[in-house]
């Protein structure tokens, strides 16, 4: 199906049934019901605010059956599921042997582009195991800067239904997709996409790396234009070659050196275009000065890359890339410099959940104590540790997995000095700050990207970050 065509199914009194409750299980339940299919949605809970949710989906007449979500209701003749939901569960065995097929809500929205007789929207989609929202955010900056009506969606936040069956029109979406939602979205089919990375995510939803990789990839299949991989990264160029793509489509590196034809990369401080010119074997279009990328970290002007790449894949003149990049603000959380107090930069990266986004945080700053820990998720923090070494003053560990990062920073970097929190309550960050202090120097940073999930103190990893920065200036105040 490529971009630009649509599905037409008859949605009157197809018996559909909707997989979890949620940010995405209740819009398309009210969607199909709209539409004028008998909806039933399944639930694995039954708590306080599952039942609240059930309670007005039913006032709207559709069905909802609570602590029963591995059953396949009877006469089901479709699955629209959350994202989050295992493929191993027994309500998609049950629809594998029944023949009754299973979609996510991404499928979903696909499916129903166009369907209120306007022209579709392409898709620009990038998907990776870390930079997605980033990159997706400088995208759409990218493309409001070029004066086209755009918006960034899907895993960011903004409900890919809403843009699809919203009163506003869109010329093109910034779309960021998930290795979950990936999996669940078969038929979809991009003007233009761009994997980011890849590293060990999500393995206990996926099975394998090699499952993972491959829902990855799948965001290549049906590619118009270009396929847009990493070239420090040969498992996102692997990915292309086995996409089955559209005749003409191309494939695009993004490189932090200088680039090769049909790449983009970075000579002199300038991000320059060798794919997208007339003559790429000799011709190099400047697109932006790293200064223009905000924060300069290595890995976030990869995301400028990358983001610069399906713009120009989709036509826009290098001054929109330029402009965009410019205008662009990094969300919270996210290489975000919070203060300097006594010469000390401190800066926020709780966004950092896994070992792949720490390393690229880590990797931004020459001297610097690192505040790191939580929960690891079957990570381990060997190679990591042996990366960053050279550049650690001191550590600063909190959380409930801290052990297994002292564990490797004794095999790989006995000369750091440690201090192990033995606390988890949400107080600990104060304390961590203090200690990190203690350790620093003048001109150094403290970097809090732990390298682990949140849960085991904080509700998520934006209450982490608030809770450092909170610490901080607590601390710059003090300091005055």
């Amino acid at each position: 199906m490529g971009s630009q065509e649509v599905s037409n199914v008859d949605w009157q009194g197809k018996h559909v049934t909707v997989a979890g409750l949620g940010v995405s299980g209740i819009p398309a339940a009210r969607v199909l019901h709209g539409l004028g299919a008998v909806v039933t949605v399944v639930n694995d809970g039954d708590d306080e605010r599952s039942r609240a949710q059930a309670a007005e989906l039913e006032a709207q007449g559709i069905a909802v059956r609570l602590g029963d979500g591995d059953t396949l209701p009877a006469s089901t003749e479709l699955i629209v599921t959350a994202p989050g939901w295992k493929p191993g569960k027994p309500l998609f065995a049950a629809a594998a042997d029944a023949g009754v097929p299973v979609w996510g809500d991404v499928e979903l929205a696909w499916r129903l582009r166009g369907q209120d007789g306007r022209e579709p929207a392409p898709w620009l989609a990038v998907t990776g195991t870390n930079g997605k929202t980033t990159t997706v955010r400088m995208l759409a900056s990218i493309l409001e800067a070029a004066g086209l009506r755009t918006a960034a969606v899907g895993n960011i936040g903004v409900s890919l239904l809403d843009a699809v069956l919203g009163e506003e029109t869109y010329d093109v979406l910034a779309v960021e997709l998930s290795s979950y939602q990936l999996h669940w979205a078969p038929s979809l089919r991009a003007h233009s996409a761009a994997v980011l990375n890849l590293a060990p995510d999500h393995l206990d939803w996926h099975g394998s790396m090699e499952a993972y990789a491959a829902d990855k990839g799948r965001i290549y299949e049906g590619n118009q234009v270009a396929c847009v991989y990493n070239a420090a990264d040969p498992a996102t160029e692997d990915l292309v070659r086995e996409a089955d793509v559209e005749e003409g489509c191309r494939a695009i590196g993004f490189t932090l050196g200088t680039p090769g034809p049909s790449q983009l990369g970075v000579v002199d401080g300038i991000l320059v275009d060798r794919a997208f010119v007339q003559n790429r074997q000799k011709q190099a279009q400047e697109l932006a000065e790293v200064g223009d990328v905000n924060p300069p970290a290595p890995h976030n002007i990869a995301n400028a890359l990358a983001a610069a790449a399906l713009a120009r894949a989709f036509g826009v003149e290098p001054a929109a890339v330029r402009d965009g990049l410019r205008n662009f603000r990094p969300d919270p959380h996210r290489i975000e410099h919070v203060a300097d107090v006594d010469g000390v930069a401190y800066v926020d990266d709780s966004k950092a959940t896994n070992t792949h986004a720490a390393e690229a945080s880590l990797a931004a700053y020459d001297s610097l104590v690192w505040i790191a820990g939580g929960l690891a998720k079957g990570a381990t923090f060997d190679e990591l540790v042996t990366g960053c070494a050279k550049r650690l003053r001191g550590v600063v560990l909190i959380g409930a997995d801290r052990a297994l990062i002292r564990e490797a920073l004794a095999r790989h970097a006995p000369e750091v000095p440690v201090v192990d929190l033995d606390r988890t309550d949400t107080g600990a960050m104060s304390e961590a700050v203090r200690e990190a202090a203690r350790l620093a120097r003048p001109g150094d940073t403290v970097l809090m990207a732990p390298a682990c999930a949140s849960m085991d103190m904080f509700v998520n990893y934006n209450k982490r970050g608030e809770a450092f920065a909170d610490a901080v200036r607590a601390r710059a105040a003090e300091s005055v």
